[in-house]
């Protein structure tokens, strides 16, 4: 039996880091939501008891470093099952890039593999066990738009922004996102978002507010060890997005854009010297039916 599930790529409307924690870990609160931009998890349930795993990608391990492969290893561990898997991961969204496509494809493998191996486990159970294995992973299972807190184990669900274009632009570089947090340690950012007023604009659906609310307090120090971010970002404002941040650790810069044309305008400004840029969609709130 084989089951394909999509794994979209979220962006950050907001990303405020609170404190760090007595478990070494930071308290966040983020805004995040879901963008058509996904990879493909195939799964091919086998005979042998062994989890294996490929990726379309060069750039992705592919071993008990792959935080899908290890999801299909803790469903197996936690619930003895006897049957092993083939994952091959299509890979579309960038890699290291703040747009948690590690996490997404984790998240996928859970929630295909419950249903492959028929666990019956509801999609609370499937957002504790994602917390086991990455912080964003819990986000990625429930994935739509949501307010999300403490290690990002803590969801809750909140409006979806309204129908806009998210422009999307990554450096050749990828960005270490323990490295942007050791950073951030030593310095202290002023630059925390009002993640309430973000939350009211999406209630509202007020897309100038949402662009006025944008906000993420690891911009700083990403930009100042990668100067490329901050020029995507002029770049991006400077071809007329309404509203632009970095998205999670970076690198990835978006744009929100209300019109189609200007949206287009703006992906061909910016492939004059990026090479990866992404026109796509807000997804709202996903269907958690996600397997075909």
């Amino acid at each position: 039996m084989e089951i394909s599930v999509k794994a979209p790529a979220k962006i950050n409307l907001t990303l405020d880091v609170l404190h760090k924690r007595d478990d070494g870990y930071h308290e966040l609160e983020m805004v995040m939501t879901s963008i058509d931009l996904a990879d493909r998890i195939d799964l091919v349930s086998t005979s042998q008891p062994s989890v294996r795993l490929r990726s379309t990608s060069g750039f992705v391990p592919q071993d008990e470093r792959n935080l899908a492969y290890r999801a299909a290893a803790l469903l197996k561990e936690n619930y003895d099952v006897k049957p092993g898997v083939f994952i091959t991961i299509h890979k579309h969204i960038p890699v290291a890039a703040g747009l948690a496509g590690g996490s997404s494809d984790a998240a996928a493998t859970l929630i295909g593999l419950n249903k492959l191996w028929n666990l019956g486990l509801t999609l609370d159970e499937l957002v504790e066990l994602g917390a086991q294995i990455g912080s964003d992973v819990p986000y990625c299972v429930h994935a739509g738009t949501a307010l999300v807190r403490g290690r990002g184990e803590r969801l809750m669900p909140i409006s979806s922004p309204p129908a806009c274009w998210v422009v999307l632009a990554k450096p050749e570089h990828g960005v270490s996102t323990a490295e942007v947090f050791q950073k951030f340690e030593q310095v202290s950012p002023d630059n925390s978002p009002d993640t309430k007023a973000m939350v009211a604009a999406l209630e509202q659906g007020d897309f100038s507010g949402i662009c006025a609310s944008l906000g993420n307090v690891l911009e700083d120090v990403t930009l100042k060890s990668y100067p490329t971010v901050g020029r995507i970002k002029d770049k991006m404002k400077e071809f007329g997005a309404e509203g632009v941040l970095m998205s999670g650790s970076g690198p990835t810069v978006f744009g929100l854009v209300r019109q189609e044309a200007r949206a287009r305008r703006i992906v061909n400004g910016l492939r004059g010297f990026c090479r990866h840029v992404y026109m796509v969609r807000m997804l709202g709130q996903l269907d958690q039916n996600r397997t075909k």
